[in-house]
Formats: C-alpha cells, structure tokens, sequence
C-alpha cells in the first residue's frame, strides 16, 4: 500500500500528515516551529506515524512545504505552500474557488483553476498587522489566552476600529482603547474586522467568487470567521483542522508523484 507524508514547516508550527493510496489521513503532527528544522520535521512526523500506528519505514514518499521545506534531508520532494494549500482545500471543499491562508506571518489569497491549480495568488505587502502574529500580541497586551479570542470577539456589542496598517501603531491603537476603558469583546472584534478587511483587499485583487476556504491557524477564531464571512458575502468554509491543510495538500502531492513514478517503473 502507498502510503506518503507532507510536513509543513511554517514560521510557528510545524505539521505533518500521512495519507494512504485512498487518500485517507492515517495521522496528524503539530509541534512548534523552532530552528532545528530536521529534528523538528522528524518529531512531528513521529507523532503523526504513532497516531496512524505505523513505522517510519511505512512511508514511500515524502514531500515538505511551508519556509524551511528546502531544511529537510530526508525529503523526496519540496513543494510550494501555495500550490500545496491549493490542493489541500481543494480537496477538503472541492467547489471552493478561493482559498484565504492566515499564518502567524502573512496572509495569502489564492484563486484556483480545476482540480486545486493555482491560478492567481496575492500576499500581504504591508507589514504583521495583516498576519496571525498581530494576534498573538493584542492577546498579550490585552491580558487574554489566544484560544480565547474567538469567543470573545462573539460577544461584542460595539467593535472599536484598528485603522492601522502598521503593526506598531495598531498595537498603539489597542493600548488607547483599553486606556479609554472600551471593553476586550469590542477591541478583539475591531482587531478581527482590521484583519477580515486587509485580507478582502487582497481576495479582491485574485477575484473573489463562489465558495471561500479558509485555513491556517487563525480559522481556528469563530468570531475572525464571523468577521471574515460579513465582508465577503459567501460561503466560508473552514476546515476541522485547518492548519495543517499546506501539510495535507503536501502529502496529497507526493502520492500522486509517487504513483507516476510506480507507473513509469512499470
């Protein structure tokens, strides 16, 4: 049985995922990001192999994605994160047309072709404040779990605005809500509304229609999709496990280059 792993090494988190021949995920890896990129890539897929209850000598075919896919010796293949999240959506969600991907340090819109191509893609150009990483800091400075933020931003009655394109002075703009006493709720949403309208500008530029995937970690945020979903005006998908879609889309790649190579050998 053909079974591959894709490993995503992202600026944050490192994901892998093993597939079968019938496209079924067999196990998932998530460790954090740090600079010993083989080591991290091997303890992720670790954990993935122990979830699937396989072996390391179980993998015929590997392929890596995300900055540091080029940091990995025992790879057999590296991958684009574009073309890799792609495919991976479009696989999840097969009518989805775009696909939006927040990672802790930049956001990208891709437009798809048939079959999860890409067509088009476009990528923040403006600095973190448009990215997962702004998160991160506003949690801090607001004295709230990042897994938190989500609900939060649910309960807000009256969003404050973060018009700052510059990380630093949104970072300003928070401090000087908490200062006039406006509530978390209403900050986390205002940041979640700044995010959703950077990331349509660039939607807008591949051609925003039809169904929307969204992935990466930030996804995980109910209310960053409820404010996603009021800007865009279609279907948002979201899936179960959406950062690991680049590692998904990877291992999806390398299957089916490990079936064209069995099929030549033939």
């Amino acid at each position: 049985m053909d079974i591959v792993a894709g490993i995503d090494i992202g600026s944050k988190s490192t994901k892998a995922v093993i597939v079968d021949a019938q496209h079924r995920v067999l196990g998932r890896g998530l460790v954090r990001t740090r600079p010993d990129f083989p080591g991290i890539s091997r303890e992720a897929l670790e954990i993935a192999l122990a979830e699937a209850g396989l072996g390391q000598e179980a993998i015929a075919y590997l392929a890596t994605t995300g900055f540091g896919r080029y940091n990995v010796p025992f790879r057999d293949l590296q991958i684009t994160e574009i073309t890799c999240v792609a495919r991976g959506a479009a696989f999840l969600f097969p009518n989805t047309h775009c696909v939006l991907d927040i990672g802790a340090q930049s956001t990208r819109a891709i437009k798809l072709r048939d079959a999860g191509r890409v067509k088009e893609f476009k990528s923040n150009d403006k600095c973190a404040a448009g990215a997962g990483g702004f998160l991160e800091r506003a949690a801090r400075y607001l004295e709230v779990k990042l897994e938190d933020l989500g609900d939060l931003s649910l309960h807000a009655d009256k969003p404050q605005q973060i018009s700052s394109v510059c990380a630093v002075l949104a970072e300003s703009e928070i401090i000087n809500h908490v200062s006039s006493g406006q509530s978390v709720e209403n900050i986390v949403r205002g940041i979640h509304d700044s995010l959703a309208s950077r990331a349509m500008t660039l939607l807008s530029r591949v051609g925003l229609d039809g169904e929307l995937t969204f992935v990466g970690g930030v996804a995980r945020q109910a209310g960053m999709v409820k404010a996603l979903e009021a800007v865009a005006k279609v279907p948002v998908n979201v899936p179960a496990e959406p950062e690991t879609v680049g590692a998904l889309g990877a291992s999806l790649l390398a299957l089916q280059r490990l079936q064209k190579r069995e099929v030549r050998a033939a």
